[in-house]
C-alpha cells in the first residue's frame, strides 16, 4: 500500500527571459515566498549559455502556503509557448479571491470577469502580463 503523501504535484512554469520578474510578481500577488532562485551564471551550466542568458533563471521555487510553484527561463533553444493549461486557484475568502484576481489581472487580459456562476459566487479567468492563464475560483470548502 502506498504511503500517504508520498507524492506532491506542483506546477512548473517556463518563461522566455522574464521568469524572475514573473516570480517576484507572483510572490506579491499570491502572498508567497521565494524559497530558492538560481541563475544560469550561478550553476555549472554557465559556460553552456550565451553571455546575455547567464543572468536568466535556471530554477526558482515559490512557496504559496502548503503549495509550490517552480519555474525557469526555458533553455534558449526551447522557447515554445505554453499551451493547454491554466493555473487554478481556489479560495474560501471572498476578499482574498477579489484581491488576487485584481492583482494578477493588472496589465494582463481578463477573459472572464469575476462573476457568479452556477457553481459559485465568484469565478473568473485571466491571462497575466507574462502570458500565464489563470482561473480564480471561490469555494466555501477550498
Amino acid at each position: 500500500m502506498p504511503k500517504e503523501n508520498a507524492m506532491r504535484l506542483n506546477a512548473h512554469l517556463s518563461f522566455n527571459g522574464n521568469c524572475e520578474a514573473a516570480f517576484r510578481f507572483y510572490e506579491q500577488c499570491l502572498s508567497g515566498k521565494i524559497a530558492f532562485m538560481l541563475t544560469y551564471a550561478e550553476s555549472p551550466m554557465a559556460s553552456e549559455v550565451s553571455q546575455d542568458w547567464r543572468n536568466k533563471v535556471l530554477h526558482v521555487h515559490l512557496d504559496v502556503g502548503k503549495d509550490v510553484i517552480t519555474g525557469a527561463d526555458a533553455w534558449p533553444v526551447d522557447t515554445r509557448p505554453s499551451k493547454g493549461f491554466s493555473m487554478a486557484l481556489h479560495f474560501n475568502d471572498t476578499a482574498e479571491t477579489v484581491r488576487v484576481f485584481n492583482a494578477l489581472s493588472e496589465a494582463g487580459t481578463i477573459t472572464m470577469p469575476l462573476q457568479k456562476t452556477f457553481w459559485t459566487q465568484h469565478f473568473g479567468m485571466l491571462t497575466d502580463r507574462f502570458g500565464i492563464p489563470w482561473m480564480i475560483n471561490y469555494s466555501e470548502t477550498a
